[in-house]
């Protein structure tokens, strides 16, 4: 008895654990990296960023990483930077919805050849409800006398950027990599 109920105690761990599991780490300027000749504005639009991934930045010692404020991202100013880092691989945490800014804080990288500089705009992880997370369909008001009622056409989801997953494939990741730690585990203590 007292084993089932640790192996149930430890299956709701891991359940809970299991969505911090599979965050995704986004290389940016992909295999190219944090350099002179990146295009991040493109790199960027091809990625979801979302609460829980991270930015990995790697660079030379002739870079850094500076996180800055939205004005400071225009005017490709880091006196006053947020955060810096420096050491040529640095991991950026995204841990709250919003925008973020990061330029290169090396003289004249940031503003030069479209420059060394990156906004991105994290969201939310999407919840993982029972029903997929969609509300159900409102129920139409009765049209007024004399009126022709309005019809509405539901257009689709758009379809996942490169490096995103979808919401589905998504939560079905994550299931199977539960389950399969789970009969890990319990195959341990068998």
């Amino acid at each position: 008895m007292a084993m089932a109920m640790g192996g149930a105690s430890l299956m709701l761990v891991l359940l809970l654990v299991a969505p911090t599991v599979y965050s995704v780490d986004h290389t940016v300027g992909g295999s190219s990296g944090w350099s002179l000749s990146g295009d991040y504005a493109t790199w960027a639009a091809g990625e979801t960023f979302t609460v829980g991934d991270s930015l990995v930045f790697t660079y030379d010692s002739s870079h850094g990483v500076a996180r800055v404020s939205e004005s400071d991202y225009n005017s490709c100013t880091s006196s006053n930077a947020i955060q810096t880092y420096s050491g040529g691989n640095s991991k950026v945490s995204l841990s709250s919805a919003g925008k973020m800014y990061f330029i290169c804080p090396t003289p004249g990288h940031c503003t030069s050849n479209g420059g060394m500089k990156l906004a991105v705009n994290v969201v939310a992880a999407a919840s993982t409800t029972p029903n997929g997370g969609s509300s159900p369909p409102a129920t139409p008001s009765p049209p007024s006398s004399g009126s022709t009622p309005a019809t509405t056409t539901a257009s689709p989801p758009p379809p996942a950027k490169n490096g995103a997953v979808s919401g589905f494939g998504h939560n079905m990741k994550q299931l199977m990599g539960t389950l399969f730690v789970s009969w890990i585990i319990l195959g341990l203590m068998c």
